[in-house]
This record gives structure tokens, C-alpha cells and sequence, in this order.
């Protein structure tokens, strides 16, 4: 196993790291951007931004990326190792499914993703994530990619491109990717303000909800009267709706949403959306209350898949492919993501797109039953005829011809 090429010493000078972010000494600028954002520089405490990177983690996370035999049967490599790492273990104390998602949320935030890959001869049995500030990925002059490692004890280890798994979000030099979060900086630090200048109304604003006139002034008794029910009697859940008696001619009057209130909310809202596009994710999915909800949601669920998570997943099987197969194999299998958990509509939606798959109401079948039966994640039929790509409503005689139609 040859993981390390030479150890040497961290140089010297100060360097401080807080989740993606790392910088050295007071007057590196990433240190006052790291102080503006409230200690932690990652933009992850504006809740859109923490919706859309939860999103898209947690999709990436808990879809199978599977490792298949190139042919017509299209079968599972499982005698690969790799494909045991991906499907069940990846190392000793993380899920597929944990992995999966540090390394997606390492992409958003830094725009790179690097796990160290621990090989027994040939074999790759272990993917360790590493922390993508304390790796310095270079193309050497001859066009091999080099990555430097600090330890977190000091020491640095010159890794080979075999040894690593990393996964790059758009690039400019093919070797490094840009941080969506940097990129998106101003959209962040805009919400931050809005969030911020919404706490400061709630901390020295005035919030009284109306106010309670009179014609003439009250006598103190009537006022220390009234003034107590209030706090009493008209305060908590069980108040709500509960009508208030008046004394001396009093009426209540409550306030308007002011201009300006208005337009602090629209505000809030457009950064919201600014944040979104950011990272693909359409509105109401962050819980907006949009019109689109109702019968264009599930529209804006295909959206997604497509539109935010589909280069994703070209991605990460790409990335696979590249650091977990040799070259000989590259013709022979490849990494495939099953986003078909996130495509299923209702049962309604499924028997009737499965009927028509199996060629009820006159349709040409291209689907077996113990295709849709995997499909559904269904044990396959032991009977002959659930292999065979043919219309139920046709006899088994009559139906060769349809056979070879379907298949051509």
C-alpha cells in the first residue's frame, strides 16, 4: 500500500481553521470575514441556505449510487470491492449514507471533496473523508494530479491521484473548484442584514399590535383596570378570539402592516430566492409560501432532481469511476446513481405508468413483470414467462411478433 511519499514539517507562521474556512494570521482578509459572519464562516445560519444544503446532501445521501456490469443484462458488479464500499461500508464508522453526505456538504461549502482511498494490494477497502482545507491539490508538469496532506498532527503527506477520491464542483483550472458559498457571499451577507435588522426590531421596536382609544382620559381606576385585565385576562392560548369589554367609550383600533414593514418582508423573501438560485433548489421546496404549491409541486420535484441534483449525480459517478477503476475496467463497469426513490408518484401513478410499461391497454410493452417487480424493490417471480417482454392481452402465440416489434 502506498499512500505516503514524504513527511516534512508544517511551516511556520500562525494558521487557524473553522469548518471549511482556514487562515493565517490577523491580516489575512478571510480572518475579517470570518469575524463579520459571527464566528462561523460558513453561511450555513441563514435557515435557506441551510435548507438547500440539507436538501441536497440528504438527497445525495440516502440515493444508492450502484456499480454496474456493462452488457445487455445489465447486472451488479457486487464481486467488485468498490461496490461493497459504496453500497454497505465505506470505512469503519460511517454509513453509505453518512459518507455520502459529508463529502456532498464538503462540495458546497468549499467546492471540494476529498476522501483518502486505503487499498490492500490493488483493492480499495476503505474511503476515509479528509477535511478539504488541509488538502492542496496541484497538476504536476507531468499532468498527473498531486495532493498534499496536513495531518492533524503537523506532518504532511504527498498523496497520488490513485490515492485520493475527490469531488469537484464547477472549476476554472480543472484542478480546484470554486466554493458556491464564497460565490454567493454578497446574496448571504445581504440575508444576514435582513435577518439581523428583523432581530433588532424585535429587541428595541415597538411590536404592540394596536392600541385602545378613548374619548376622554381614563379615571385610574377604569385605567389600572383595564390595564390588568389585558395582562391577565386576554394573554395566552387559551385568549384567543376572546372578546374584550370596553369601559368608558373606549375602541379598539389595531395597526396596519406599515410601508416599510412591507417592504422589509419582500425583501427578506427576494434573498430567500436569491439563495435558492444560488444552488439550484426551487422556492416552495425551502418552504415557501408559494402559489405553486398543489398540483405544480410535483413538477417542481422533477425540477429538482434535474436541475439541482442531476449534475450532481453525473458528478459523483464520474469521480468514482476516475479514482476507483482501473483502466481496464472502464469499458467493462461504471457507477450509476438510482434516483428513482425521488421520481415515484403516487400508486395510482405508479400501476398505471407500470400497466402501460407491461403493454395493457394496447401499448407496446417494454417492461418485464420482474423488471417493474425490481422497480418496486419486489423478490422476482420464479415463472418463466415474468422474463419474457410480451402483451398480457395477447395470447403466447400470437405475441412473437409484437416480441420482436417492442424490442427493435
Amino acid at each position: 500500500m502506498r499512500i505516503l511519499n514524504i513527511f516534512r514539517r508544517r511551516k511556520s507562521g500562525p494558521k487557524a481553521a473553522s469548518g471549511s474556512m482556514s487562515f493565517g494570521g490577523f491580516d489575512d482578509p478571510r480572518f475579517g470575514q470570518f469575524v463579520r459572519a459571527g464566528g462561523s464562516g460558513n453561511g450555513l445560519q441563514n435557515m435557506a441556505a441551510l435548507r438547500c444544503v440539507s436538501l441536497i446532501c440528504e438527497s445525495i445521501g440516502m440515493l444508492p449510487v450502484n456499480l454496474y456490469r456493462d452488457g445487455p443484462s445489465k447486472e451488479y458488479a457486487k464481486d467488485h470491492p468498490a461496490y461493497r464500499l459504496l453500497k454497505l461500508k465505506p470505512n469503519d464508522w460511517q454509513t453509505p449514507y453518512e459518507f455520502k453526505s459529508q463529502m456532498q456538504l464538503s462540495a458546497l461549502m468549499s467546492g471540494n471533496a476529498y476522501a483518502l482511498i486505503v487499498r490492500s494490494g490493488r483493492r480499495p477497502i476503505r474511503l476515509i473523508p479528509l477535511q478539504a482545507d488541509q488538502v492542496e491539490p496541484k497538476l504536476t508538469n507531468s499532468y498527473r494530479m498531486e495532493y498534499t496532506y496536513t495531518t492533524p498532527e503537523g506532518g504532511q503527506m504527498v498523496l497520488r491521484s490513485e490515492d485520493i477520491l475527490h469531488l469537484r464542483d464547477l472549476s476554472q483550472d480543472g484542478v480546484t473548484a470554486m466554493s458556491r458559498m464564497s460565490l454567493a457571499r454578497n446574496a448571504l451577507e445581504l440575508a444576514s442584514n435582513a435577518e439581523q435588522a428583523a432581530k433588532r426590531v424585535f429587541e428595541t421596536g415597538n411590536m404592540a399590535g394596536g392600541a385602545i382609544e378613548t374619548p376622554n382620559a381614563l379615571s385610574d381606576t377604569a385605567y389600572e383596570r383595564m390595564r390588568k385585565s389585558l395582562d391577565s385576562e386576554y394573554t395566552g392560548l387559551d385568549s384567543v378570539n376572546r372578546w374584550m369589554l370596553l369601559e368608558e367609550g373606549a375602541t379598539a383600533k389595531k395597526f396596519a402592516v406599515t410601508a416599510q414593514e412591507a417592504q422589509h418582508i419582500e425583501n427578506r423573501n427576494a434573498q430567500i430566492e436569491e439563495v435558492a438560485r444560488a444552488f439550484g433548489v426551487p422556492r416552495p421546496l425551502l418552504m415557501m409560501d408559494d402559489t405553486s404549491w398543489g398540483s405544480g409541486i410535483e413538477q417542481l420535484g422533477l425540477f429538482f432532481i434535474q436541475y439541482g441534483l442531476q449534475h450532481w449525480f453525473t458528478a459523483w459517478e464520474q469521480a468514482l469511476a476516475r479514482a476507483l477503476l482501473s483502466d481496464d475496467e472502464l469499458g467493462e463497469l461504471y457507477f450509476k446513481y438510482n434516483e428513482k426513490a425521488l421520481l415515484r408518484g403516487t400508486i395510482k401513478d405508479q400501476n398505471e405508468a407500470f400497466a402501460r410499461a407491461s403493454g395493457a391497454g394496447g401499448h407496446a410493452p417494454w417492461m418485464t413483470q420482474n423488471e417493474i417487480r425490481d422497480t418496486l424493490d419486489l423478490p422476482r417471480s420464479d415463472d418463466p414467462a415474468a422474463d419474457e417482454l410480451r402483451n398480457p392481452l395477447v395470447q403466447k402465440g400470437e405475441s412473437d411478433e409484437l416480441d420482436k416489434t417492442a424490442r427493435d
